[in-house]
């Protein structure tokens, strides 16, 4: 019988005397915060849903599509690029796990942020990576697929950008 023992996660330290740097932006969106959003069903803290346009949501989700997108097998390289990506859009890393599939394969995995996630899935036989950033509060997932799609260098590149938890 083999027993599988799970793995602490243990949040990023930064090293003595560093300090986090959010980036300097101006972001036209702003988190709803102190009491809940209107027709939420609590009034407890700040639920980190955003404000834009006069209309509130929990957050944007952004599908990002690269065809003949470079580096497609190199997770080390993806994993550099999420991480450049996560801090550009101002999100907080909880958690990244990246897998590779064998020599020439894709690579799949997911970086869990405190503001919600990205995943990425990548085929190197077309060519073709497939990015899911979703972040809530003042994050800027925009400029996340920004970073993303310059550091994959594709030929073509198809975004989609919801709002999601629209509150009528």
């Amino acid at each position: 019988m083999q027993v599988k023992t799970a793995r602490a996660i243990v949040p990023e330290t930064p090293r003595p005397g560093a300090m986090r740097r959010r980036p300097d932006h101006t972001h036209p969106i702003s988190p709803v915060s102190g009491a809940a959003a209107p027709g939420s069903a609590s009034a407890g803290g700040p639920d980190h849903f955003t404000e834009q346009d006069g209309q509130v949501f929990a957050g944007t989700h952004v599908l990002l599509d690269l065809w003949g997108a470079s580096h497609l097998d190199d997770a080390r390289y993806i994993e550099r690029a999420m991480r450049r990506a996560i801090d550009v859009s101002g999100a907080t890393l909880l958690h990244i796990h990246l897998h590779r599939f064998g020599d020439g394969g894709g690579v799949t995995g997911v970086a869990v942020l405190a503001e919600s996630h990205i995943t990425v899935h990548t085929w190197t036989e077309r060519g073709f990576a497939a990015f899911d950033v979703f972040m809530c509060g003042g994050c800027r997932p925009d400029l996340a697929a920004e970073v993303l799609r310059s550091a994959l260098d594709p030929v073509r590149t198809e975004m989609s950008i919801e709002r999601r938890g629209v509150v009528a």
